[in-house]
């Protein structure tokens, strides 16, 4: 098994975690399934957990970044809102200009580690 460092992102508020690694993961398969309940099962985590998750970052950012759509032929669904969608677009970009700029460093901690 190859060694691997990895940058994790958090922002909190207060004494929550308004946004992290899993939190983007889950609003990306939100934006991708429809559905809370199918991105929690992509996800591998309880349908439980990832409404647990949607409801801190609604209530951590000034205005939600998912919301329920009513009715259709399933029932409804969700999406992320422009803002849901924007957390996800600045929350990656921030990874990859850390990453680029913590290569040499992150390459130099590789190499420290165990193989």
């Amino acid at each position: 098994m190859k060694p691997q460092v990895q940058f994790r992102l958090r922002i909190h508020r207060g004494p929550d975690v308004a946004v992290g690694p899993g939190k983007i993961d889950l609003l990306e398969q939100i934006q991708k399934t429809g559905s809370i309940t199918a991105a929690a099962r992509s996800l591998a985590m309880s349908y439980r957990r990832a409404w647990l998750l949607v409801d801190t970052m609604n209530r951590c950012f000034k205005r939600p970044v998912v919301e329920a759509e009513a009715g259709g032929p399933r029932g409804g669904g969700t999406h992320l809102t422009a803002l849901g969608e924007e957390v996800v677009r600045r929350y990656r970009r921030i990874e990859a200009c850390a990453a680029q700029a913590a290569s040499t460093d992150i390459a130099a901690l590789t190499r420290l580690l165990r193989r």
